[in-house]
């Protein structure tokens, strides 16, 4: 319900139009799927629980089992087809730098991604041209015009104020020059180098993930067949009670 509250708010406070702009990477309609979804689930299993309910403790079982195998299958077709992975995520990338400046979600998440990973662009620094106001064509009147966002210039030591022009006219310098001031490498790259650099602790995570979900799915159909037995074992006495006046 927190989630489904948090999301809720953040997409009411937004323009109506720069969030239906950026809607396939809007973390607000993000958190309030989610949040739904695990109202639901978890609702399931709690009342199934507390009143040994046998179809909402199967419909528990069941969900939480598609979603096992669904975390299963992305996790293995990501790892088979990381090429087709790859391209999906510079699409995302692509579509995120376009709405940059329309969505401010979006704007820091993107900023603090390319400060995280110290990069600048999908591929490089210059798909930032791909943005309106970036855009390095000479009919943008744009005052950020073949430049690049602050996330993307090296940290300055003993920095008091951070200068956000700092990415000036960054695209209209080649790949040496541009390195000096600001971060030439895709955040592509750099995240598939961190993925490759944190396998243990993703499998961690992953298998940190999978050890709940097995165990819901196992407690509740133990459960299930308690319950079964108990509705079994109440027929037959009813079945064979004994009658005192016979």
């Amino acid at each position: 319900m927190v989630m489904v509250g948090v999301g809720v708010y953040a997409r009411l406070m937004k323009h109506a139009e720069a969030a239906l702009a950026s809607l396939a990477v809007d973390p607000a309609i993000l958190l309030i799927v989610v949040g739904i979804l695990m109202f639901l689930l978890t609702f399931c299993g709690c009342i199934g629980s507390l009143r040994e309910n046998i179809c909402l403790l199967q419909t528990f079982s069941l969900c939480l089992t598609i979603v096992f195998l669904l975390q299963l299958a992305a996790g293995v077709l990501g790892f088979v087809f990381s090429d087709k992975a790859r391209g999906k995520v510079n699409e995302i990338i692509n579509n995120a730098i376009v709405h940059y400046r329309d969505d401010l979600d979006l704007q820091n998440l993107i900023d603090f991604g390319q400060k995280k990973f110290s990069c600048c662009g999908g591929i490089s620094y210059k798909d930032w041209s791909q943005n309106m106001y970036f855009n390095c064509s000479e009919d943008n009147p744009s005052r950020e015009r073949c430049s690049v966002p602050y996330s993307c210039c090296l940290p300055t030591p003993n920095q008091a104020v951070i200068n956000t022009m700092c990415g000036q006219g960054m695209q209209a310098l080649d790949y040496l020059e541009a390195s000096k001031v600001i971060y030439t490498n895709g955040c592509i790259d750099r995240l598939v180098n961190w993925i490759h650099s944190n396998l243990f602790l993703l499998g961690g995570v992953a298998l940190g993930l999978a050890i709940p979900q097995l165990v819901g799915i196992l407690l509740s159909m133990i459960l299930v067949n308690q319950i079964k037995d108990q509705i079994k074992l109440q027929l037959y006495n009813q079945q064979h009670r004994a009658d005192p006046w016979y």
